[in-house]
């Protein structure tokens, strides 16, 4: 039961957080302070990989934690979001479309599941201990 309430929540928190994603995007620009040259692929990799994170909560695991195929296709998933978000993008008045954007889209989402499927992993091993 308390595995099903916390894979329903990191469902809600993904859902939300895409959401989030799109909404963002859809807005012709972000005000944001430029700090250093390449900031926003470093917001893609945190943002996005906030997302493949939480689409790995969602998954089901066996009983070592989560399995490498559910690994890389949490991957795609988000970096297909990441291909869509800017087609999406490409709509919006004053959005471009970046090839890089996709790409920091993709590490971070597979950034965020790998964190995820380690947690796993490591949490599995403890309880067996």
């Amino acid at each position: 039961m308390r595995h099903r309430s916390i894979r329903a929540a990191c469902l809600l928190a993904a859902v939300s957080w895409a959401g989030l994603i799109f909404y963002l995007s859809s807005q012709p620009s972000i005000d944001a302070p430029a700090l250093f040259p390449g900031q926003d692929k470093l917001f893609h990799l945190i943002v996005f990989g906030m997302l493949g994170f939480l689409v790995m909560g969602t998954l089901q695991t066996s009983q070592g934690g989560y399995q490498p195929k559910q690994l890389w296709r949490v991957a795609l998933a988000v970096m297909l979001y990441g291909v869509a978000d800017e087609f999406h993008q490409h709509f919006v008045p004053g959005r471009s479309v970046e090839v890089y954007d996709v790409l920091a889209d993709a590490a971070g989402g597979l950034l965020g599941a790998w964190m995820m499927y380690r947690l796993s992993r490591m949490t599995c091993k403890r309880s067996k201990q």
